[in-house]
Formats: C-alpha cells, sequence, structure tokens
C-alpha cells in the first residue's frame, strides 16, 4: 500500500512548473579556490593555557539551544554544548555524545541511540539517558523552540537502561541523525534547567571541553576551560574570549595587530590580503547553506503560527515573485560584489552534496524583459515597490545596493532599509517585514535546509509559506533512506519552490575564518561552524 501510494504521489508531483520550464542560465565556472578546513592539534608542539580571542562578526542571541536561530550562537556553542552527533571534515556524521550510530528498527519507527559512559554535565550532574530524554523533550515541545521542526514525527522520547534513549516516531524519519548533530542534539544540564527554566540561555550548562563564564551583550562572551570534561586532556587553552566585532575591516585590522587571534567570515573585500600575510593563514570552505531573502507571504501571527493573506501582489501572486527572482543577474551580482569568492545559486541543494543533480540546483535565466511582462500579467504596478530589512554591515549592505540596480531592470524599485543583525531575526520570527536578506549557514541533510523554512506549521516557516503538496514530497523524502528516491523528491521539492519562490535563492558563500599562526588546531567545516574547542597556542613562534 505505502509503495503504491509513493509512486501514485511521485506520478501526481511531475508537474512543470513555470520556473523549471524556463530556459536556464548556462552554467559558469565559479572561481577555484582549495578547502582549508583546518587540522586538529595531533602531535604538534602546543603550549597549555593562553587566552584566545576570536573575533565574532555579529552578536549571538541567547545562549540556548532550544530557542537559538543565529549561526553564531552555534561558534559559541561548539565549545560548551556537545551534541549526541557531529559532521567531520569530510561531511560524515560521527558520534559526538552518543557512542556510535543510531540503530533504526526495520520498519523505521523505533531509533536507538546509545550513550558515552562516564561523562559529566560542567556542573557536576551526572550525563545519563534521562538527562538526554529531559533535553530532547524541550527542544520538541518548549513553546518557542525553533528545534520543533527539525526533529521529526516523535511520538515519544524514552530511556532504555542508563544508557541508551529510545525515540518512537509515527512514521520513518531518515533526516533524524543530522537534525541531532545541531542543536537538536545539544544537551543541557537538567539541574540547570530546573533553575534557570525559561533563563537558562543566560547561564548555560553542558558538556563541553569550555564553561560559560560571563557575557556583556554587544561586547562579549568569555568560556573557560572545564576540568570535568570527558576529553580534558585534549583541550590547550584556558579561556576564550569572543570579542563581538561586526565590522570585517575591524576584524582584519586586529588581526594584523595581534589583538585577536582568529575571525569568522571574513570579507572577500579583506581575504586576498589576508592570505598572502605570513603571519596569518586562510581556512576556507564550500558551505551547506545558502544566501537569499524572505518574502512575507502569509506570517501575521509569527512563525510557525497559522498563515493569513497578506493583500499585496508580491504576496499573493507567484507570478510577481517569479519575476522578482528573474530580475537578478545572480552571477554578475556575486562577481562585482565578492570578487569570484562566492558563486551564485537558486536552489536549498549545495552543489557539494549527494542530492546535487542538474534539475535540483537549475536556475532561471536571467530576463529583465519577461519579469516586466509578468509584472503586467498579474495586473501589478511597474515599478513595483518592495522594502527589503537588510543587515547593517558592509558586505551585505553591498551586496543590497548591486541587488537593487539588477531588480530595477526587471521592473522593481527596492527600498533598502538598514537592520541590526539582533533585530532582523526578531522581526524575521514575528513576520514584520516583507522581504528580508538573510541567509543559513546549512545542514548535511537537504531536509534541514527545506523542511525547516518551508513546511506548513514550522516554527521556523518564516515566510509564512503553506503548500500541501511541497508538504507531502518533503514527508515522502523523509520517509525513505533510498538515496536515489530522496534525489527524485528534493527535484520535485526544488521545482514546488521556483514556481511559489516563498523564499530566493541568490549566493552561496564559502565559508573564510583567518586565524593567527601562533594557534593551531582550529577547524571549519562546511556547516559553517568555527570550531576552537581543542585548539592551542603553538610552542615556538612568536610570543
Amino acid at each position: 500500500m505505502r509503495h503504491r501510494l509513493f509512486r501514485t504521489l511521485l506520478l501526481g508531483l511531475i508537474v512543470c512548473a513555470v520556473a523549471s520550464c524556463a530556459q536556464t542560465s548556462p552554467v559558469t565556472a565559479p572561481a577555484v579556490h582549495i578547502d582549508d578546513y583546518g587540522t586538529p592539534v595531533g602531535t604538534q608542539p602546543v603550549r597549555a593555557g593562553g587566552v584566545l580571542v576570536m573575533g565574532l562578526s555579529n552578536d549571538p542571541d541567547r545562549l540556548d539551544p532550544t530557542t537559538s536561530s543565529s549561526l553564531y550562537t552555534r561558534y559559541v556553542m561548539s565549545t560548551i554544548c556537545e551534541k549526541l552527533y557531529d559532521n567531520d571534515s569530510s561531511g560524515n556524521l560521527v558520534p559526538q555524545l552518543a557512542s556510535d550510530q543510531p540503530q533504526f528498527s526495520p520498519d523505521g519507527l523505533t531509533v536507538t541511540i546509545p550513550l558515552r559512559t562516564g561523562v559529566t554535565f560542567a556542573d557536576g550532574t551526572p550525563f545519563t539517558a534521562a538527562s538526554v530524554v529531559t533535553s530532547l523533550e524541550r527542544h520538541l515541545t518548549m513553546t518557542g523552540s525553533q528545534r520543533t521542526g527539525e526533529m521529526g514525527p516523535i511520538t515519544s522520547i524514552d530511556t532504555d537502561g542508563p544508557n541508551q534513549v529510545v525515540i518512537q516516531f509515527s512514521t520513518p524519519f531518515a533526516p533524524i541523525t543530522a537534525a541531532l548533530a545541531d542543536r537538536a542534539g545539544m544537551i543541557m544540564s537538567p539541574t540547570a534547567l530546573t533553575k534557570e527554566g525559561k533563563n537558562f540561555g543566560d547561564h548555560p550548562v553542558c558538556v563541553g571541553p569550555f564553561k560559560f563564564v560571563s557575557r556583556v551583550t554587544g561586547s562579549s562572551i568569555e568560556v573557560e576551560r572545564d576540568p570535568l570534561y570527558y576529553d580534558a586532556q585534549d583541550v590547550h587553552l584556558d579561556r576564550i574570549i569572543y570579542r563581538i566585532m561586526t565590522d570585517s575591516s575591524e576584524r582584519a585590522t586586529a588581526l594584523r595587530s595581534g589583538d585577536i587571534q582568529v575571525a569568522d567570515t571574513m570579507s572577500p573585500q579583506d581575504v586576498g590580503s589576508l592570505a598572502k600575510d605570513p603571519d596569518l593563514h586562510l581556512l576556507q570552505s564550500g558551505s551547506f547553506g545558502f544566501q537569499g531573502f524572505y518574502i512575507n507571504v502569509g506570517d501575521v501571527a509569527g512563525a510557525g503560527a497559522p498563515v493569513g493573506r497578506i493583500n499585496t501582489p508580491l504576496a499573493k501572486d507567484p507570478r510577481v515573485r517569479l519575476a522578482l527572482s528573474m530580475s537578478i543577474d545572480r552571477q554578475a551580482l556575486v562577481d562585482q560584489v565578492f570578487k569570484g569568492w562566492y558563486e551564485s545559486a537558486c536552489t536549498p541543494i549545495a552543489p557539494s552534496t549527494t542530492y546535487a543533480t542538474a534539475a535540483a540546483t537549475a536556475c532561471p535565466l536571467f530576463d529583465p524583459e519577461r519579469s516586466k511582462r509578468l509584472l503586467a500579467q498579474a495586473g501589478a504596478q511597474i515599478p513595483y515597490p518592495i522594502t527589503m530589512q537588510v543587515m547593517n554591515i558592509s558586505d551585505q549592505m553591498q551586496y543590497a545596493r548591486a541587488l537593487q540596480a539588477s531588480v530595477a531592470e526587471g521592473g522593481f524599485d527596492l527600498r533598502i532599509v538598514p537592520t541590526s543583525y539582533g533585530t532582523l531575526l526578531d522581526e524575521q520570527k514575528r513576520g514584520t517585514y516583507e522581504t528580508l536578506l538573510l541567509g543559513w549557514s546549512g545542514r548535511l541533510d537537504p531536509d534541514g535546509n527545506i523542511s525547516k523554512f518551508l513546511s506548513t506549521g514550522s516554527t521556523s516557516n518564516y515566510s509564512g509559506f503553506s503548500s500541501p503538496g511541497l508538504d507531502d514530497v518533503l514527508a515522502w523524502a523523509a520517509h525513505t533512506t533510498s538515496v536515489q528516491r530522496r534525489g527524485a523528491l528534493y527535484e520535485q521539492a526544488v521545482r514546488y519552490i521556483a514556481r511559489e519562490n516563498p523564499y530566493i535563492y541568490t549566493y552561496r558563500l564559502r565559508n573564510l575564518t583567518v586565524h593567527s599562526v601562533r594557534v593551531t588546531g582550529i577547524e571549519v567545516y562546511a556547516d559553517g561552524t568555527v570550531r576552537l574547542g581543542k585548539a592551542a597556542f603553538v610552542s615556538t613562534g612568536k610570543s
């Protein structure tokens, strides 16, 4: 019965969407850059102790893995709050607080996770299966959780002895391991959860090489080595200070002067010269994520709430959104603004992953004349006015201005509103915007890059988009472990998205992190997280 339904659904969904029927742009080969993810300390000679200062490109939201939606929170949490699983530099899912890969029952409805033993939270609370259940249930059910939509159709979470957790699903959910390799898999001290409740993010306590010390909002976050950590012999630094430095040129200057030893998200305007500095080292990698902008098509009561009607041509007519997509000269914009470091992108499927087929990554042709015809067919005024919230940092503002010029050719009048990062996140969650320029650092499994944002009712569905057809496709893609079937379904999902355009994908960045050669053991993978937990100062060279 299930197989018949699958075939019927798949055949019924092979429809020619407006965008996918359009001629696609010829593929332009991106500039060639060699990935350097960094390397573990290993047997390198390093010295014990020291304070590492990182220039952090934005102020994280609250340090609570349940409610956070900020990439920069992931940077900090990677040192203080380990997960059940993690990505490695090759894109494999590996155990972290789990002791092995999850075990799936033959019907896929029961997932058993074995856990490490002899592990202690930073406050001395023992790490047990019961503590894991407490955190997973909080991620799944807490009001305001950003993790609920990532965890799938869970019916129960229970223990099987002190060192195993059993998760029951109503239908199989293949992406669960990948979900537990990010914030949904971060395990919090139950003692701290009881004490702090919803204020846990002000004093987070987890398992990690470091433990939280203090935070000055907008200025700095400090963590210190945790002697209770199970792998403490491989932790070298005494402290890490994350200094909030939103200006890329300021971070570049601080790197050269030695005021900071590492900085994330370096601007393509600066990274070329930094890479030539003999005292500095560039780490770079492709990204599982994407950059682009949300269009509010129905979020009238906040992300995850029932969608409503927004009575504007942009919100209610997919022809207007398709026209907007076709008015963007993606390749020209990344070449102009980012000097060949980034590449154009039109879908949530990253080119370096298993599911990157020609159909799953295809772009509509840049065609401003057709854009204006679509606007005319929709009865929209030309030029059509759009307001866009944009993060008030140099690269984003420069891109937005170039985007403004591009879409003007297609009949749009783009009005840019510079906005702080924290405000941008708040307006994204509340739905108090028309369009909003903001990307996603990406996840290894495509479900984490699509369902999270576009499934009906997801707490991260910031566009207020609802499509029963897309919901069905994504559900089937999550049900099966067959790469071939999942690939076919994600191609269908991409066609739905390209027809409706609730989010318009524009480019894919490279993760550009620079650190002093005085430091080693810093790693950055395609998931975008800068890993400092086992970094160290080298024992030779400049003091």
